[in-house]
Parts: C-alpha cells; sequence; structure tokens
C-alpha cells in the first residue's frame, strides 16, 4: 500500500543527485552526523526484512482463511478498540471506503466481525470483533509479541523503550498525536 507522491519522487531525484531530501514534515532536516546515505538506506532494507518477518507468521495464519494483512489490520484495531467507527477506522487505516468495505463484507460474512448501530446515532456502524474474531486476532497478536519479545531479549535493557521511541519518531509528524491518543487509549500506556 505505498503512496508514491510527486515528493517522494523529487526526493529520490535529490538523493541520486547528492542533495539532502526534504524532511517528511515538509522542512529541510540536516543530516545526521556520522550516518551516511548508504547506512540509511542499509537501515531501510533492515526495516523491510524485519517487517517480512514480523509479518510471515500472521500472513501463513492468516492464508487459512483466504484472509491477507488487510484483514489483519482491521481485526487488530477493531479487537483492540471495541466500539470503533467505521469512520475511525477508515481514518486510522487511511484506505478507500471501497477497500474496507470489501475486508469488512468477508469478516462480518465469516463470523469474524459484527456491525451494530451506534446508541446515539442509529446511522454510524460501530465495529465489534467476535469470540471467533478474538480467537484469531490473539492468535495473530501472539506470534508477532512473541517476535518483538525474543528481538528485545536480544538487545537488553531499556530496548523496549528506544524501539518505541523510533516507531513513535517514523510516524508522519501531523499523525503523531492521534496515533498516541489511540495507542495509550488501546493500551493505557504511552508509545
Amino acid at each position: 500500500m505505498t503512496d508514491i507522491t510527486s515528493d517522494s519522487v523529487a526526493a529520490r531525484r535529490l538523493s541520486r543527485a547528492g542533495g539532502t531530501p526534504a524532511a517528511p514534515s515538509g522542512g529541510t532536516r540536516e543530516p545526521l552526523e556520522g550516518v551516511s546515505q548508504n547506512d540509511l538506506i542499509a537501515l531501510a532494507e533492515l526495516l523491510f526484512f524485519a517487517y517480512r518477518d514480523f509479518t510471515g507468521g500472521p500472513d501463513a495464519a492468516l492464508e487459512e482463511y483466504g484472509f491477507g494483512r488487510a484483514h489483519h489490520r482491521v481485526l487488530h484495531f477493531v479487537y483492540r478498540n471495541p466500539g470503533l467507527r467505521v469512520a475511525d477506522l477508515l481514518d486510522i487505516l487511511k484506505i478507500t471506503k471501497q477497500s474496507l468495505a470489501r475486508v469488512l463484507k468477508q469478516l462480518i460474512d465469516k463470523g469474524f466481525i459484527m456491525q451494530r448501530a451506534g446508541n446515539d446515532d442509529r446511522r454510524e456502524r460501530r465495529l465489534f470483533v467476535t469470540a471467533k474474531g478474538s480467537r484469531l486476532t490473539e492468535k495473530l497478536s501472539a506470534l508477532q509479541t512473541q517476535n518483538i519479545e525474543a528481538a528485545l531479549a536480544t538487545l537488553g535493557a531499556g530496548a523496549d523503550d528506544f524501539a518505541r521511541r523510533f516507531l513513535f519518531a517514523m510516524i508522519t509528524e501531523s499523525d503523531r498525536p492521534r496515533v498516541e491518543a489511540l495507542v495509550k487509549l488501546a493500551s493505557g500506556t504511552r508509545p
């Protein structure tokens, strides 16, 4: 679900020309002292490999149901936020209504998610995982948290705090307050 924009194209061209690409927030950034462009590219590659292994176990489990990563993301956020409004889920996932509708229909039809009208506004659609949806979500979460726990264990004390701060810093600056509130709401902890 990569979004190719003219800014990212311009950043790649500038990078190839030896310049410093603009920071994601739109301003310019200073190059990191002692960190070359090749070092940054290597870190990006490591992120690709880590993501591949982070999603590998859940991908195999989801395949048994004919589901993919979009289904996983919906299950995850609905599980962590019971009664989540469809409009809020669209905002979290940053996908089109059409994409969500297809995935949501499959999850509802197969009994993993249920949809209810809002208490105050009957037009609102509120989402909840079913017992079946909870079991699958917990299985997927266990696969991923085991992976994270094993990685953190190799790094020693404070690794979880550093990883949390690094991942939070990777989020677009304008989205950070919303993500922070969502993560706090769902887990009771800070990002």
